[in-house]
């Protein structure tokens, strides 16, 4: 399940939540109540490991 960031409008609060992809997108605050949160797009945690991936397979150069 992904992290979703959030923010709130009217109180500048961020926050994240683990949700599933088919879950509604939060709207009201937990902090002051208000319906202005809104999702965030953020950079992931992403890596590739294991076999079949090189570190010389994206490094600049010559091949």
């Amino acid at each position: 399940m992904p992290i979703y960031e959030y923010a709130c409008g009217a109180c500048s609060l961020r926050l994240e939540k683990l949700q599933k992809f088919s879950d509604t997108p939060l709207t009201d605050c937990p902090a002051c109540g208000q319906p202005a949160l809104t999702k965030l797009i953020s950079s992931t945690g992403f890596q590739l490991k294991g076999t079949g991936w090189y570190a010389t397979d994206f490094k600049p150069g010559n091949k």
